[in-house]
């Protein structure tokens, strides 16, 4: 979010007449409050860190969840038993991912492409710069994991490739 974008919403929050407006994005936080007097306005703007927590943190979670659901953890099984002979692609860092180079261009792969070692995969947007994701292993596209100009995180999974 630029600063014209901030000072507009200031603008438009002090003719609405709201007491206190909360905005969240993914990596902005705003408040801005106003007084009882006319005039009187306070404004917050908070820059999240790009690292984010620490995937260890995450991972804790749904590992202390499975053992509470028994059925649960044997459903899962079987699909990661299958999706062992794939190799993941994971996002080398956060952002927004793309599949294309722009929006009228076509996808750089698709389900059932074959791609070779270096191949460009995605793109990875993050603060304005435009990251190319190259693949590390050739072999073929089985699943993209992630949507099209979806947030993505450090070592996020996005591809499954069949090396064979």
């Amino acid at each position: 979010m630029d600063l014209k974008e901030i000072q507009s919403l200031i603008k438009f929050v002090a003719k609405s007449g709201a007491s206190e407006v909360k905005l969240e994005m993914e990596d902005v936080k705003i408040t801005i409050k106003t007084g009882e007097t006319k005039g009187e306005m306070t404004t917050v703007v908070q820059q999240i860190p790009m690292a984010g927590i620490p995937q260890p943190a995450q991972a804790a979670v749904p590992v202390a969840a499975q053992p509470a659901t028994p059925a649960a953890t044997e459903a899962p099984a079987p699909a990661a038993n299958e999706d062992s002979k794939y190799v993941t692609i994971k996002s080398p860092i956060i952002g927004t991912f793309y599949r294309k180079p722009s929006p009228d261009k076509p996808n750089f792969v698709e389900v059932g492409d074959s791609i070779s070692e270096g191949g460009v995969l995605c793109v990875i947007e993050a603060m304005k710069l435009f990251n190319e994701i190259e693949s590390e292993v050739s072999g073929k596209i089985v699943k993209v994991l992630v949507d099209d100009a979806s947030p993505v995180e450090f070592d996020q999974p996005l591809f499954l490739v069949d090396p064979s």
